[in-house]
C-alpha cells in the first residue's frame, strides 16, 4: 500500500511539473518576434547546423586541451612503459614522447593532423597547465631532499658535488665562446649566453639518480649514500646559481641583477627564518593522516603558491620557489609522504607528460640538418659528459674514493634528464637559446641520462675482481643457500617456516636469504629505510620465534620478475623459494595470479576452467609471464601455493615420472631436519622400476622407517592427501596434473612446486 502511494505522488508530482514547464515554455515563444520565430523554425532540424554545431565544439578551447591531455598521456605512458623494459628511466620515454607528437614527427609526416591537434593558439594554455605541473613537481623534489644528510656527509658531498658544478660550468662558458657568433640569438649579450650554457652543462637530474641508485641495490652503502648527496647538493647549488644566472639575463647586466639578488636573499631569509618555523609548528601539531584536515591543507598549499609567485615577482622563476617551499616543508617523513601522495599523482601522470610535449613542440630535430650542426651537436655531448663525468670521478678519487667508486658517481652524477629540460625551457623562454641549440641540448639530455646505466654495467665489469669472486665462491659452495622473495608480509613467513623445515638441524651448513622488492615509482628516498624496516618486522618476528638467523636483500626495480631472477643467479643461492599470488611479484600479475589461486582454493572452478589443452601453463595468459621467472631462473625454483601453511609435518609426494626423482632429495631433507613424515605417491610404477629412486626410498625405509610409506595410485588409497600439510610436486609433473583435470586437485593442500 506504501508503494503504491509513492507512486502515485511520483507519478502526481514529475507528470503535473512537466507539464508546467510545457506550458511556460509554449507562453514563453509568444514573446517572441515572428520574424525570430520564423527564422528559427526554418532551420529546425537541419543536419547542417548540427555538422555545424560539432565542429565548432571540436573547435572549443577546452574540447582541444581535453583531446590533447589524453593523447600526451596515452602516447607518454606507451614509452615510458618501453623504456622500462629495456631497463631505462621511464623520463627517457616521456620526454621522446614528446618529441614523437612534436614537429620532429608528428608534424613532418602528419602536419594536418598534427595542426588540428595541437593548434597555436592552443599552446598557451598547454604551457601554463605544463607550468602548474612542474610547480608541484619542483615542490616535491624539495620534499624528497634529505638536509640531514647533507649535514653527515658534507665535507666529501661538497667537493664532489662543486667540482662537479664548475668543471662542467667553465667548460660550458669555453664552448659559448666558439659557437656565441653563429648560435646566440640577436641582441643576447655575451654574458647570458655564457652563463645559460655554462648552468645547462652542470645540472644532474636528483629524481632520475636517486631512482638509479635505489635499483642498483647501493643505496645501503657507503657510495650510495656519498652520491645521494653529492646530487642533493648538486640540486640546491645549481638552482641557487640559475636563479643568479636568470637574474642576471632578465636584468642585462651584473650590477643590475644585484638588485634583484638582494630580493632573492631576502626571500630566502624570510623562508628560513619565518615561514619554516611556522610549518614546523603546524607540522608538530598535525603529523598523522587523520589529523591533517582540508583546511590544514590549504595552509600549505598556499604558502607553495605565495612562494612560487614571489620568485616570479621577483625574478628568479616560480619553480624556485616552489623548490624552496618542498626543502622547508617539516622534517617529518610520514607528513611529507602524505603531501606528496596527494601532489605526486597528479603531477607526474598528469601534468608533467604536458610539459615534455610543450618540449617536444620546441624540439626541432630537422633543424639538425648539416654536417657542420652535428658535429656541434656532438661537441656539446662530449663538453657535458667530459665535464660533468670527469669532473665528480677525478674530485671523488682526489677525496679518497677508489677509482671504481669514483667512475661510478661520475657516471651517475652525469644523469640529466628532466631538471636538463626545465632549465632549457628556461633559457629558450628568455630567448637566451635558439631554437637550433635548444635541440641541441635536448639531445644532449637524452644522450647523457641514457648512458648512465650502460656506463654503470660497463665499469662493472671493468673493474670486478675475478680473484675475489673465486675466493667467495669456495668459501660458500660448501652451504646450502636458500634465498625467499616475498612480498606480501604473510606469504614471507610462510616461506621462512618452508625454509626453516628444510634447514633447521643444519643451521651451521646453511644460510637463508629474505629478498624484498618494490616497485621504483612508489617509494621516496627518504622513506626507503622507513619501508625497509617495516617490510622485514613480521620476518625477523617470524625468525626469532623458528630460531633461525636470516639475512636481508631489499630493493626497488622497474621489473621485479627480472629482478628475482637476477639477485637468484648471481647470489649463487642453491634454491629460490618464491608463493604463487599477488605477493609473488608485488602486483604486477595481479588479477590473473590472485584468479588462479582461488581456483586452487575453489577447485571446482578449476576444473572448469582448465580443460583439454588450454592447461594452466599451455594457453593462459598466466603462462608467459610465469615463464618469464622460470626461464630466467638458472637455479632449482620452489613456487609456493599457499594455503594457511603453519607445519610441515605431513608430506605427500606424487612421483608421476622418471625425472621426479629429485623430489626425493627434499623429501630426505624434510624428515631430517624437520622429522617430516613424507608419503609417496607411485602414479605409474616409476618407484620399483627406476633403480636410482628404489635405492633411495630403501635407504630412507631402513634408517627412517617410521617417516616415510609408499603407496600405489588407486581406489584403496583414494583419501591420501587427508590430514597432509603440504603436497611436493615437480614442475613438469604440476603441469600434467592440472592439464589432466586431476581429481587431486579437490583436495590439494599447500602445494611446493619444484623446477630444478
Amino acid at each position: 500500500m506504501k508503494n503504491y502511494k509513492n507512486t502515485i505522488f511520483y507519478l502526481g508530482v514529475t507528470g503535473g511539473f512537466t507539464a508546467l514547464i510545457y506550458l511556460i515554455i509554449l507562453r514563453g515563444k509568444e514573446l517572441q518576434a515572428k520574424e525570430t520565430i520564423s527564422v528559427s523554425e526554418s532551420g529546425k532540424g537541419s543536419w547542417g547546423d548540427f555538422i555545424s554545431s560539432m565542429e565548432h565544439n571540436f573547435q572549443d578551447p577546452l574540447a582541444i586541451l581535453l583531446a590533447q591531455i589524453v593523447m600526451i598521456i596515452l602516447v607518454a605512458r606507451l614509452f615510458g612503459w618501453i623504456f622500462k623494459k629495456i631497463s631505462q628511466p621511464t623520463v627517457i620515454g616521456e620526454i621522446i614522447a614528446g618529441i614523437v607528437l612534436g614537429p620532429s614527427l608528428l608534424g613532418m609526416y602528419f602536419p594536418e593532423f598534427s595542426a588540428a591537434l595541437f593548434p597555436v593558439e592552443s599552446l598557451g594554455n598547454l604551457k601554463f597547465l605544463s607550468q602548474i605541473g612542474l610547480i608541484l613537481f619542483m615542490f616535491v623534489i624539495g620534499m624528497e631532499l634529505d638536509i640531514k644528510v647533507l649535514k653527515n656527509k658534507a665535507n666529501e658531498a661538497i667537493v664532489i658535488s662543486h667540482a662537479s658544478i664548475v668543471i662542467p660550468f667553465a667548460l660550458g662558458i669555453g664552448l659559448s665562446y666558439f659557437v656565441y657568433n653563429r648560435f646566440a640569438p640577436e641582441g643576447v649579450e655575451f654574458l647570458s649566453f655564457s652563463l645559460f650554457m655554462g648552468i645547462a652543462m652542470s645540472i644532474t637530474a636528483f629524481p632520475v639518480l636517486a631512482r638509479i641508485v635505489q635499483e642498483r641495490g647501493i643505496h645501503k652503502t657507503r657510495l650510495g649514500a656519498i652520491v645521494i648527496t653529492c646530487a642533493a647538493a648538486d640540486d640546491i647549488t645549481a638552482w641557487c646559481l640559475l636563479a643568479v644566472v636568470i637574474a642576471i639575463v632578465k636584468a642585462g647586466d651584473f650590477v643590475s641583477s644585484l638588485y634583484v639578488i638582494s630580493l632573492a636573499l631576502i626571500y630566502v631569509i624570510t623562508m628560513i627564518f619565518i615561514v619554516k618555523p611556522f610549518l614546523k609548528r603546524i607540522g608538530d601539531l598535525y603529523n598523522s593522516k587523520e589529523s591533517l584536515s582540508k583546511p590544514v591543507l590549504a595552509i600549505f598549499f598556499l604558502f607553495l603558491i605565495l612562494s612560487s609567485y614571489a620568485t616570479e615577482v621577483i625574478g628568479i622563476h616560480a619553480l624556485f620557489g616552489a623548490f624552496m617551499m618542498g626543502s622547508i616543508m617539516p622534517d617529518i617523513s610520514k607528513f611529507r609522504l602524505i603531501f606528496i601522495e596527494k601532489v605526486e599523482d597528479v603531477s607526474v601522470i598528469l601534468l608533467l607528460p604536458l610539459f615534455f610535449v610543450y618540449t617536444g613542440l620546441k624540439t626541432e630535430i630537422g633543424l639538425i640538418n648539416d654536417i657542420y650542426l652535428l658535429k656541434v651537436t656532438g661537441a656539446i655531448i662530449l663538453v657535458a659528459v667530459v665535464g660533468k663525468f670527469l669532473g665528480s670521478a677525478l674530485a671523488a678519487r682526489f677525496v679518497g674514493q677508489s677509482w671504481k667508486d669514483s667512475m661510478t658517481i661520475g657516471a651517475l652524477m652525469n644523469t640529466r634528464g628532466l631538471m636538463e629540460l626545465i632549465v632549457l625551457n628556461i633559457g629558450l623562454e628568455l630567448k637566451v637559446l635558439t631554437p637550433e641549440v635548444f635541440t641541441m641540448m635536448v639531445i644532449m639530455a637524452l644522450v647523457t641520462t641514457f648512458m648512465t646505466g650502460p656506463a654503470l654495467d660497463l665499469i662493472n665489469y671493468i673493474f670486478k675482481n675475478k680473484e675475489e669472486a673465486s675466493i667467495e665462491d669456495d668459501t660458500i659452495s660448501s652451504k646450502f643457500r636458500i634465498l625467499i622473495s616475498f612480498g606480501s608480509q604473510e606469504k614471507g613467513k610462510s616461506l621462512l617456516r618452508l625454509a626453516n623445515c628444510l634447514t633447521k638441524k643444519q643451521k651451521s651448513a646453511t644460510t637463508i636469504t629474505a629478498m624484498h622488492l618494490s616497485l621504483s615509482d612508489e617509494l621516496h628516498t627518504f622513506s626507503l629505510e622507513d619501508e625497509e624496516k617495516s617490510s622485514f618486522l613480521p620476518i625477523f618476528e617470524e625468525s626469532e620465534l623458528l630460531n633461525q638467523e636470516i639475512d636481508t636483500i631489499y630493493r626497488v626495480t622497474y621489473d621485479i620478475e627480472n629482478e628475482i631472477a637476477e639477485v637468484a643467479n648471481q647470489g649463487d643461492f642453491d634454491l629460490l623459494l618464491i608463493g604463487l599470488g599477488k605477493s609473488i611479484f608485488d602486483g604486477t600479475l595481479l588479477g590473473k595470479v590472485i584468479g588462479f589461486t582461488s581456483r586452487i582454493i575453489n577447485p571446482d572452478r578449476l576444473l572448469d576452467k582448465f580443460t583439454g589443452k588450454e592447461g594452466l601453463f599451455e594457453n593462459s595468459p598466466f603462462d608467459e609471464r610465469t615463464r618469464q621467472i622460470v626461464s630466467k631462473t638458472k637455479m632449482p625454483l620452489g613456487i609456493l601455493i599457499d594455503k594457511d601453511l603453519q607445519e610441515v609435518k605431513q608430506v605427500f609426494v606424487p612421483i608421476l615420472r622418471s625425472e621426479d626423482a629429485f623430489l626425493i632429495d627434499y623429501a630426505q631433507k624434510f624428515i631430517f631436519n624437520n622429522n617430516s613424515h613424507i608419503r609417496i605417491m607411485d602414479v605409474n610404477g616409476y618407484v620399483n622400476t627406476n633403480f636410482v629412486i628404489r635405492s633411495v626410498i630403501d635407504s630412507l625405509e631402513q634408517n627412517h622407517p617410521n617417516n616415510i610409506d609408499v603407496v600405489n595410485n588407486n581406489k584403496e588409497n583414494s583419501n591420501f592427501l587427508d590430514h597432509q600439510d603440504l603436497m611436493l610436486v615437480s614442475f613438469e609433473s604440476w603441469k600434467l596434473l592440472v592439464d589432466s583435470r586431476s581429481e587431486w586437485l579437490r583436495g590439494v593442500p599447500s602445494v611446493l612446486i619444484i623446477k630444478p
